[in-house]
């Protein structure tokens, strides 16, 4: 909680200063604008670059993540100016592209709030050549725009060089007067390259934009216009297209949720029903369980989480031949359904042993890794205490396409 305290507020007197001078909203405030009001926000990476760099590129100097836009989910990139002028380092190249993958898997408008004064050139090795850098950016864009998912972008101060292909590639594109610059190359590089003499706002301008260039749709005066501009957008937006099981009215737990923090023991050794688990986030704390009798290690069953149905696939233990082709089963079936799979992730691995051999634990465990990777439904994986070698693999670990992975506190990943 601490580290996640000063990441939010850990910004220098000066840039605040100027940040305010320029009449600039702080990033946190123009999100407040933007999302509907007691709406949650799901944030993604908080604590990207904790420790890294000089320490105080906080969340990679942007802040990223999924709420709700006049009633609508949508996934938001916000730099943050006040971090080293909102320029982006290699770990905010990772953030963008995570969000844009949420925003292509899940179909949600892309919202930016751009602010940067672009790439953090004393690392353009780490963020410009390869194929998951800077450019795979645009790549998205185009991706998603080949797909009907709508992108907004307010241009909220600097949108310099590569960046400048962010509104170019948007669907709708919000400019403020004063602050809001788009242009492939700044003042000191143009005067450098032809010996022109520009201001920021003559090159590159809302009235350049707006007026000339055509780069830029809509007219903003300050950040408040702006936001309210996009906010609007998102409602005018076509309904969204899902294709979930029907929802049911939210109930909570019958077991409190808060008790979560007593069932997980300190030490990974010691045994627990995960059963406890599911009865703390399941609505009602209702599941209806799958194989309740065979292949015991790999607890499987369908409830329901905040109205939606999903599949649970939650470990009691190491996964023997038939829990794995327990696991495979229920997998596909539910794939079938059209029901989202949740994997509750506590693996050490899977059962050793000349007896397992000859039982088939490698075929049976490839069946469930392969029902893993061919399942077409929204995956969701907790870490919720170890993942260890091919558990990982056969549980749905990173490398299977989750769209989202938490861990918790004490999750321990490794190879054995």
């Amino acid at each position: 909680m601490e580290e996640l305290e000063r990441a939010r507020n850990d910004r220098s007197d000066a840039a605040r200063r100027r940040h305010a001078e320029q009449g600039k909203l702080p990033v946190e405030q123009r999100l407040e604008l933007l999302l509907d009001p007691g709406s949650p926000f799901l944030e993604i990476a908080p604590l990207a670059a904790l420790g890294q760099y000089d320490g105080r590129v906080h969340k990679a100097g942007m802040v990223c993540g999924i709420g709700r836009v006049a009633g609508r989910e949508v996934v938001i990139c916000a730099n943050d100016a006040r971090i080293k002028g909102g320029t982006i380092y290699p770990l905010g190249v990772k953030k963008i592209l995570r969000c844009q993958q949420i925003s292509i898997e899940n179909r949600l408008p892309m919202v930016w709030l751009v602010d940067s004064g672009g790439a953090f050139l004393p690392l353009q090795s780490e963020l410009f050549p390869d194929a998951n850098h800077g450019g795979r950016v645009f790549y998205n864009q185009a991706q998603a725009s080949r797909l009907g998912i709508p992108q907004i972008t307010c241009v909220m101060g600097l949108c310099t060089a590569g960046a400048a292909y962010i509104p170019a590639m948007s669907d709708h594109v919000i400019h403020v007067r004063g602050t809001g610059a788009i242009f492939l190359g700044g003042p000191p590089l143009v005067r450098a390259a032809t010996g022109e003499e520009v201001t920021t706002q003559q090159l590159g301008g809302a009235e350049v934009h707006c007026f000339e260039s055509g780069v830029s749709d809509y007219l903003a005066e300050n950040d408040e216009q702006a936001l309210e501009r996009a906010r609007r957008l998102v409602e005018l937006l076509g309904p969204a297209e899902k294709h979930f099981p029907p929802r049911r009215p939210v109930s909570e737990p019958a077991y409190d949720p808060e008790e979560l923090y007593g069932i997980i023991p300190a030490s990974p050794s010691e045994p627990y029903d995960v059963r406890e688990v599911i009865a703390r986030i399941a609505d009602g704390s209702e599941f209806d369980e799958f194989k309740p009798h065979f292949g015991q290690s790999l607890v499987t069953g369908r409830a329901y989480v905040h109205g939606m149905q999903v599949g649970i696939l939650a470990n009691n233990g190491v996964l023997f031949p038939e829990s794995a082709l327990k696991g495979t089963q229920f997998i596909q079936l539910c794939d079938r359904d059209g029901i989202p799979l949740l994997f509750l992730q506590n693996i050490a691995g899977f059962i050793i042993g000349s007896e397992y051999e000859r039982a088939g634990v490698t075929k049976h465990g490839h069946k469930m890794v392969a029902a893993v990777s061919c399942a077409t439904v929204p995956k969701f994986t907790v870490m919720i205490g170890q993942s260890f070698g091919a558990g990982n693999y056969a549980m749905c670990g990173r490398a299977y396409g989750p769209r989202f992975l938490w861990c918790w506190p004490n999750a321990r990943i490794g190879v054995m």
